[in-house]
C-alpha cells in the first residue's frame, strides 16, 4: 500500500465533510474567534474507544478555546450512522460524517475494512489528529493504524498550551529533511 503523509508545517489541504443539514463544510478551518483548529478523524459509531475519546476531548474545549483552538472532528460514517452514534456521545464540538476514501488517502491515514458488516458497512479510517495553526499549517500530527494508540489528552492540551503561549515562540517540530 503506497500513502501520502503530510508532513509537519505542509499546508494542509482544504477538507469538507458533511454537517448535520447534508451540506458541505470546509472542516479545516477554524471557526468563531479561533485562529488554530484541532481536526479529529475518528473510526466511526462500531469503535468504543473512538466515543471514550471523543467524549475525553469535549473535556478539554474550555482549556483548548482559551488559547484560540476549535474543535471538530469527522469519519467516513453516514448521518444515520452518526445520528445513531450521537446517543452514546456527550460532546460540544461539531462532528461531520461523509470522509471519502480519497480523502482518508490524501490526510495519510491508516484505512481498513470492516472486519463484519456488525462492524460497519464502509471502509474507514483509522485515528489521526492534526492541529492546523494560523497560517493553515499542519502543526501537530498523530496518526495511528488503531484505535489503541492515541495521545494522551492531558498531555496534548497541556502541550497546545505551551505551544500557543507567546513567550514560547515554539515553532512547528519534525521538519528536518535530509533531501536538500
Amino acid at each position: 500500500m503506497t500513502t501520502t503523509k503530510l508532513h509537519a508545517g505542509d499546508p494542509f489541504p482544504n477538507l469538507t465533510a458533511l454537517d448535520n443539514a447534508g451540506t458541505t463544510i470546509n472542516i479545516s478551518a477554524p471557526t468563531g474567534d479561533a485562529d488554530w483548529r484541532l481536526l479529529v478523524v475518528y473510526r466511526g459509531r462500531h469503535c468504543p474507544l473512538c466515543t471514550k475519546f471523543l467524549n475525553g476531548l469535549a473535556n478539554y474545549r474550555k482549556r483548548l478555546t482559551a488559547i484560540g483552538i476549535d474543535i471538530a472532528a469527522v469519519s467516513a460514517d453516514s448521518q444515520a450512522q452518526l445520528d445513531a452514534h450521537r446517543t452514546e456521545l456527550d460532546v460540544n464540538f461539531p462532528l461531520f460524517h461523509g470522509l471519502t476514501l480519497e480523502q482518508m488517502q490524501s490526510l495519510g491515514l491508516y484505512i481498513s475494512i470492516p472486519r463484519s458488516e456488525q462492524e460497519t458497512d464502509h471502509n474507514f479510517a483509522e485515528p489521526g489528529l492534526f492541529v492546523i495553526n494560523s497560517d493553515g499549517r499542519l502543526q501537530v500530527v498523530d496518526i495511528s493504524n488503531n484505535p489503541f494508540a492515541r495521545p494522551d489528552l492531558e498531555i496534548l492540551v497541556s502541550g497546545l498550551e505551551w505551544i500557543r503561549a507567546p513567550e514560547n515562540s515554539y515553532p512547528v517540530r519534525g521538519t528536518f529533511s535530509s533531501a536538500a
